[in-house]
C-alpha cells in the first residue's frame, strides 16, 4: 500500500468530509533527511476539529497516522479545518 493510501486510511478515523493528500517528495529529491520517508501535504475537513486549537487539530492528525512519521513520512504539512470554516 502506498504511503498516501496509508495516510488516507488512517485519517478516515477522523471522519473527514473532505481530504486531499499531496505527495511533494519530488520537490525534495536529494534531501538527506528524506531518504527514508516522503514529504506530504494533507488538507482535511472534519467536524472533529470543532472547538480545537491548531495544535490540538494537528495532534489528532498525528495520533491518527500513528507510526508513519519516521518511517513512511519525513515531513507533513497539515491544513485541518471544520466544515463551517471552509464555508465562510
Amino acid at each position: 500500500m502506498s504511503a498516501v493510501d496509508q495516510i488516507r486510511t488512517r485519517l478516515s478515523a477522523l471522519e473527514p468530509t473532505e481530504i486531499d493528500i499531496r505527495d511533494d517528495s519530488d520537490k525534495h529529491a536529494g534531501h538527506a533527511g528524506a531518504k527514508d520517508g516522503g514529504h506530504y501535504a494533507v488538507r482535511i475537513v472534519s467536524a472533529r476539529f470543532a472547538g480545537l486549537s491548531t495544535m490540538q487539530r494537528h495532534r489528532l492528525v498525528y495520533d491518527a497516522i500513528g507510526d508513519l512519521p519516521g518511517s513512511r513520512i519525513h515531513a507533513l504539512s497539515i491544513s485541518a479545518k471544520t466544515p463551517d470554516e471552509i464555508r465562510t
